[in-house]
């Protein structure tokens, strides 16, 4: 995939924010990025950074209110999302593009069979007779590597194992051939064999459909095997954003660097304790003027109390092209 190419979502200035009782809470902060025909973008960040409400916000997901997208575009083939009809980003959801939710068996209905969860938005945005959903149904089980797959059309979720519900939803996400793959940790409630297998159904996928993918997640170790490009969420925004080698050989943001020491390595040596990175993520109850993660960040002095930091290059590309991060502190400078 060349690196000139036109993005499929170009994501500008996203900001998104929840009412509650308490007041506002600025959950999303001017986030932007964009991804290209047949990439995969890992976003990761612990719990609370943002990321699953970045990606709902784009397509709609979230409920209105509590929650509110104040200001950004999110433009998918020419369109902003943002400015569609309720009707209109119906249409693109499923159609244009798919999402993979975390836990199965809350995503999918357990009154109806798995066949007419599939069939439903082949009928609703491609048109097709019950008959040709059903066909194509049977194919999307195939697919995703469930055995016996026109007989299963007729099974209930209760009746498949967890990984193989999980690859029932991702048949759902790929019915109409979307343009986007959105997949929100789908791998979390899954032990560790079935999470190996459903990252490989996913590299066979693209690799096959050469779907562009959004793959969200708090597992480095996993985004190290199967992305393109990472970008790195703290406090509701983007903190660092890079080519997957170039993030795990220098990692720019002090966060970025604490998350990679979390990470077990496999040496064969005996391995050194896992660090831990001390403290709380940061109350988003206001327009963040300061950086988030100064409480926590051993690099913290006077200007990151008094200014967020913008993205700024590190390679010399344009931001948002190459290796990018928002932080005050410069480990070459510390270094040098």
């Amino acid at each position: 995939m060349p690196d000139g190419a036109e993005p499929v979502l170009d994501v500008r200035g996203l900001k998104t924010i929840f009412r509650t009782r308490g007041g506002e809470i600025h959950a999303v902060n001017s986030v932007s990025f964009h991804l290209r025909p047949g990439e995969l973008l890992g976003v990761v960040g612990e719990s609370g950074s943002g990321k699953s409400v970045t990606m709902m916000s784009l397509i709609g997901l979230l409920p209105s209110p509590p929650a509110e997208v104040r200001a950004g575009e999110v433009l998918l083939g020419g369109r902003d999302l943002l400015k569609l009809s309720p009707r209109d980003l119906q249409a693109v959801r499923g159609a244009k593009v798919g999402f993979v939710f975390q836990d199965p068996m809350t995503s999918l209905n357990p009154v109806f069979n798995v066949g007419n969860q599939i069939m439903e938005p082949l009928i609703k945005h491609m048109g097709m007779t019950k008959a040709q959903a059903e066909t194509r149904a049977a194919e999307l089980l195939a697919l995703v590597g469930i055995p016996d797959a026109k007989k299963r059309l007729k099974s209930y979720p209760h009746q498949f194992s967890g990984g193989m519900r999980q690859r029932v939803m991702i048949a759902i996400a790929l019915a109409c051939d979307p343009d986007v793959l959105i997949a929100d940790e789908p791998t979390t409630a899954l032990d560790v064999t079935i999470q190996a297998q459903i990252i490989e159904l996913i590299k066979e996928l693209r690799q096959k459909l050469g779907m562009a993918i959004v793959w969200i997640t708090h597992d480095l170790g996993v985004i190290a095997g199967i992305a393109d490009r990472v970008m790195v969420m703290y406090g509701g925004q983007v903190v660092e954003q890079a080519p997957v080698r170039a993030l795990f050989a220098n990692p720019q943001h002090p966060y970025t660097r604490a998350l990679l020491k979390t990470v077990p390595s496999l040496t064969g040596e005996r391995a050194a304790r896992l660090e831990v990175i001390e403290g709380q993520p940061p109350l988003l109850s206001g327009v963040p003027v300061a950086c988030p993660f100064r409480a926590r960040c051993a690099h913290a002095h006077d200007r990151c109390d008094a200014e967020n930091p913008v993205r700024r290059a590190v390679d010399g590309k344009p931001v948002g092209q190459g290796h990018d991060v928002a932080c005050h502190w410069s480990p070459e400078v510390a270094n040098g």
